[in-house]
This record gives structure tokens, sequence and C-alpha cells, in this order.
């Protein structure tokens, strides 16, 4: 498909605008005046039209495609959620408006919405007190990792060290290091995907200020003995941080606070329905048992005794301020208009078809595709193209070819403990039909790995682009056009 510029065609113009009768300065400094004419492309409205909407057919996107990406989940999106969020009485809200004073009840809605909203991921995960602010998960565990540092300066004790799965989500390590903590990698069970006890008995001590755990865990597993790994941190004084990205798994079966996590973030943009991907936004709401309230950031939104909502500043060991106003407000509204349009037998539902779907896919491939834990998993599932990188085909050759199947490829070589790894998860969204679908290319592509791998290593064939240099594009990017004689 030609470039924008390469259709253009001199003196061909959309709109004509009037001559200037305004005088032209001629104070310009000569510095930033040009010397030529900008050049502009020459089209029709109609030529910028369709050259724009042919572009936007070639985009894929979760409202025409199966995502099957495990960790960094695409799912489906009621559009109802996405209308509320537009209504005029929230967007046209501006967050410095008067909470009581005059005016004040232009605010009500909005905060009323925050403070319920927090009351229902209480609910949801065990827990006692939330914060909406985070903009993110990985700004979310940063957050809790600040708590994390406020409760152990205010007992004063001297804890250096987090320690964390080696199958964690990278930004664990990186939000404990941020705070200021060195981080301490506990191995995975190689015979049950789940984290080794023994070994994280040995290394729990007196310098452990918190343990993080994702559970189910990136691999898709439920951790079953998290009571006893609990006890354990409680006999060290050792706080438990809970990594909610696959919430999702267990809604309405497993609360995080029951099981004696002491923090837990969630990402309202995979497990409630809100959009994920392209870069934001995102929400990552930080919630607390009641010994960590105190510490949650400011401002908090409380009820007053005549039901009415307003913002609190006074919380003398808050850690202050972790993002500006209340976070990303229409992201979380969308968030609370997801849950109360469930309620709570839907988000039973939203578990049950997410580790449902998830099965699916994991015993339908684990013939074609090796399967570290071939029993069972929860909401994702990690196959590994181990067999195939025999037959020299490597998981990016597959994930390529997919595109050519027309599927976005699933998450590859994460968790980094699996080799060759492919990590799916189908999201409880999918319908069986394109789950058959998916099954029936994947099986393909294995199938190709045995008799025609060298197709396996051009893929893709199908995309205006084939296989790029990743490294070298992120690194030396060009970004200029260069065609018909002309950069621009």
């Amino acid at each position: 498909m030609p470039v924008i510029f390469e259709k253009s065609v001199p003196g061909r113009r959309g709109v004509r605008l009037p001559e200037s009768d305004v005088p032209v300065s001629t104070r310009t400094d000569a510095l930033y005046a040009r010397s030529t004419e900008l050049d502009l492309c020459e089209l029709s409205e109609l030529d910028v039209v369709r050259h724009f909407t042919d572009l936007s057919r070639k985009n894929y996107g979760v409202d025409t495609n199966f995502y099957p990406l495990g960790s960094c989940t695409m799912k489906y999106n009621p559009k109802v959620c996405e209308e509320i969020a537009r209504l005029d009485g929230f967007t046209l809200l501006h967050p410095l408006l008067p909470q009581l004073r005059r005016g004040g009840l232009l605010t009500q809605g909005a905060l009323a919405v925050v403070y319920e909203l927090e009351q229902l991921l209480c609910e949801i995960t065990g827990m006692d007190a939330f914060t909406l602010q985070p903009l993110a998960g990985a700004h979310g565990e940063l957050t809790g990792m600040m708590l994390v540092a406020a409760y152990q300066k205010h007992k004063n004790n001297k804890k250096s060290e987090i320690l964390i799965p080696d199958e964690a989500h990278g930004t664990n390590p990186s939000s404990a290091a941020t705070a200021g903590y060195s981080v301490r990698v506990v191995p995975t069970s190689r015979k049950t995907g789940a984290i080794d006890f023994p070994a994280l008995e040995s290394m729990m001590g007196e310098q452990t200020a918190a343990l993080m755990l994702t559970n189910p865990n990136t691999l898709g597993i439920f951790i079953s003995d998290i009571e006893k790994i609990s006890a354990l941190a409680r006999a060290h004084d050792c706080l438990m941080y809970y990594d909610g990205a696959n919430l999702n798994a267990v809604l309405g079966r497993f609360r995080p606070g029951d099981a004696l996590f002491d923090i837990v973030h969630v990402n309202l943009h995979k497990t409630f329905g809100t959009p994920h991907g392209g870069g934001g936004p995102g929400s990552g709401p930080v919630g607390v048992k009641q010994h960590l309230e105190k510490f949650l950031p400011i401002s908090r939104v409380i009820k007053r005794d005549d039901n009415t909502y307003a913002l609190n500043y006074d919380y003398r060991d808050s850690i202050g301020y972790v993002a500006p106003f209340y976070g990303n407000f229409a992201v979380c509204l969308k968030a609370y208009a997801y849950i109360l349009s469930l309620g709570a037998e839907g988000l039973r539902r939203v578990s049950a078809n997410a580790v449902l779907n998830a099965n699916y896919i994991l015993h339908s491939l684990k013939e074609a595709y090796h399967a570290p834990y071939p029993d069972g998993c929860m909401h994702e599932c990690v196959l590994s193209a181990k067999s195939q990188a025999k037959e020299g085909v490597r998981a990016v050759d597959i994930a390529k070819a997919l595109i050519d199947e027309g599927f976005h490829p699933p998450t590859i070589y994460f968790p980094i403990i699996v080799k060759e790894a492919l990590m799916i998860e189908p999201t409880e969204t999918e319908n069986k039909e394109t789950l058959d679908s998916f099954i029936e290319a994947m099986i393909r592509i294995a199938g190709k790995a045995e008799t025609c791998p060298e197709k396996l290593h051009a893929a893709p064939l199908s995309t205006p682009v084939g296989r790029l240099n990743e490294t070298k594009a992120a690194r030396d990017m060009d970004l200029c056009y260069r065609g018909s004689g002309k950069v621009c």
C-alpha cells in the first residue's frame, strides 16, 4: 500500500482557505523562518479519508481478532462501560472543583464512585482499605513497596531485602529495587510449578521485609500451600505482597486477604474490563489490611455522617502523593460499571470461564507442544517449543507464523524459567469456535515445523513488512520515508 506522500498530486486540495487579510509580520526571526515551502502531501478530502480508512483496516485490535497474550491480557471491553465513562457529568468535571462548598454537588458523584469502587475492591480481595491513585500495575507495585518501607520504618525494623520467585513478572524486582530494597530470587519447584517452600524457608530471615507473590503464578499454577507460606512470613515479621495481575483467575473464589496477604495491587485494565495495551491508560489500585491503612497515599475519600463525600488529607503517616489527583479516574469508572453490571455471580463466572478456556487450550495442544505442567492450569497455560527447536524452529518462529494464520502471537520467552516458552491466556470472553480456530492453527504450525521448517523462518509473509531486526529497530530508529526522490 503506497504511503500518503506517494499519492500526492501537485495542486490538489481538500479545502482552500481564503487569502489572509491580516498584514504579515516581517519581524519573524530568520532563524525560525522557512526558506522553502513546507513539503506536505496534496490530496482531496476523499483521498485522505480513504487512505486512513484503509490503514485502520490493517490495525489488529481486540474488537476484530483474538489476542492470546499471557500475563499482558487483552480481552473484550464492554462498550457500555465506555459510554458511561463518556457521560458529561463525569467528563466535564475538573478535579479542582470544590467538594462541599458552592458548586460542591458537582463532585459528589465522582467522589462516590471512588469511595464505592474502593469498597467493592475491598470485598473482592479481602482487604480493609484501598487507594485508586496508582496509574498502572507496576506503579501499584511500587506503591506497595513504599508501603512496606513505611511499615518497616515505623517499627524501626532494619530490613533490607524482598524475596521474589524466579517466575515473577519482571516489574516485581524492578519495583522492589526502585523502593530501595535488594532482591533475592526464590526458585520454583520444577515438579509442581509453585514456589519451592524448603528454599523459601531457608532464605527468609531477619532482613526480609516482604515476599512478593502472584497467585496463580505466571505458570498458571495456583500455590495451594499459601497459608503455610503466610505463617512462615508472619513468624519473621515479613509482609505478604500479592501481585494481582492474575486475579481474574480466582474472582469470587479466593481472596488474598483471607490468605493473610497484607498488600494487594489490582490491574483494573485486565481483570475488570477496561482497555489494556498501546501504552495505557492503566490503573493499579492498591489495597491493604488495617495495620497498613494509615500509610496509604493521600488524599483519601471519606463518607461523612450526612452521607456526603469529601477528601481527607489528615494522615500523618501517609507515604504522600503517588499520582496527580485521584488516579486514572475514567479507567476506574469503567471498572466500577463493569463490577456493578456483573455482580457477585457474574464475577464468579468470569473466573470459571477463564480457567475453563485456558485448560481447553492446554489439553488440546499438549501433544503438539511440550507442556511442562500438563495436568491443569488456571487462567493461562505455558507451553514450550523445545520439541520444535530440535528442528530449528524457535518460539519466535511460531509466533511469527501465527500472524500469517490471522492471530496475534502469544507471549513468548516468558516465564524465563521455561525454555522456548509460549504463554497463552484466552480470557473468559472468547468462545469455543475462536479457540478451536486458534488451536487448529497452532497444530498446523507444529506440523510445518516437522515438514518444512524453512517456511516458518520466513514468516510472516502476509504483512507489509516482514521480519525485522527488532533490537536494531529499537536502538537505531529511522522514521524518515525516502521515496520518489524526496525525504518527508
